[in-house]
């Protein structure tokens, strides 16, 4: 789904955000230091080893003016999409003010940028905020608590429970399908097979709603994606079944 040249893995993930710090040290930031707070797959490819690239990386941006600059600069330089790194998640109902008191030092770069990430069940409240199906949230949230398992820090729902109200104060903006997903996965335990299954489902979806937005350009809308894809999901399963039955 993802053309080469805007996949980013750790190893690239980190030259470009080095040669950022450069580009924003020569177009006036040095002595207006910059912090940016990694989220979503660019904090899992730096924390974690399940997933090891991401199609852009979103950010809690905080510098001067220039930075605009300095981005622009290095998505020019190394032929990076528009928008390679960008704050567009702010505007998201998965962003709290309260994301930098939880976030963890990363790395500074060039004694100019400050790179912080957030991570394990704070990272986990977020993806349930959003709780997209066709992204990579649910099994992003499977294999984080998979690793923690397999680092002797399993991570409980008590954990992840503090971690939804120090960031949104209450779980009533976490759907009641996320809240029962969340809830069954720390039930079952078993997070590879989840993880596997999970991927899967999330691939299906993506075909599922890209080949229904080459039908129908311009219908597609964050507001309906949901929506659509209950009804595209149910459409496919009764297509199954009547080819099941065809074939008996």
């Amino acid at each position: 789904m993802s053309s080469e040249i805007n996949v980013f893995n750790k190893d690239n993930l980190n030259q470009y955000l080095n040669e950022l710090s450069k580009a924003y040290k020569k177009l006036g930031g040095r002595n207006m230091p910059a912090e940016i707070i990694l989220i979503g797959g660019a904090a899992i490819i730096e924390n974690y080893g399940f997933r090891d690239m991401t199609s852009d990386i979103d950010a809690v941006i905080r510098a001067a003016s220039v930075m605009d600059d300095a981005i622009r600069q290095v998505g020019d330089k190394f032929r990076l999409p528009v928008g390679w790194l960008n704050s567009d998640f702010t505007k998201t109902d998965s962003y709290s003010r309260k994301i930098e008191d939880y976030s963890v030092f990363y790395k500074t770069f060039n004694q100019v940028l400050t790179v912080r990430t957030v991570k394990s069940e704070y990272l986990i409240a977020m993806k349930l905020r959003s709780g997209r199906k066709y992204k990579n949230d649910l099994s992003d949230i499977i294999g984080i608590l998979a690793e923690h398992e397999k680092r002797g820090d399993p991570i409980t729902f008590e954990r992840i429970d503090k971690a939804v109200v120090d960031l949104y104060g209450t779980w009533e903006g976490i759907s009641p399908d996320a809240s029962a997903f969340i809830k069954g996965a720390l039930a079952d335990g078993d997070y590879q097979r989840m993880y596997e299954s999970i991927r899967e489902n999330e691939q299906n979806a993506r075909e599922l709603l890209l080949d229904f937005q080459e039908k129908y350009p311009e219908i597609l809308k964050d507001k309906n994606v949901d929506q659509i894809l209950q009804k595209q999901q149910s459409k496919q399963k009764l297509l199954e079944e009547l080819k099941g039955k065809k074939n008996e």
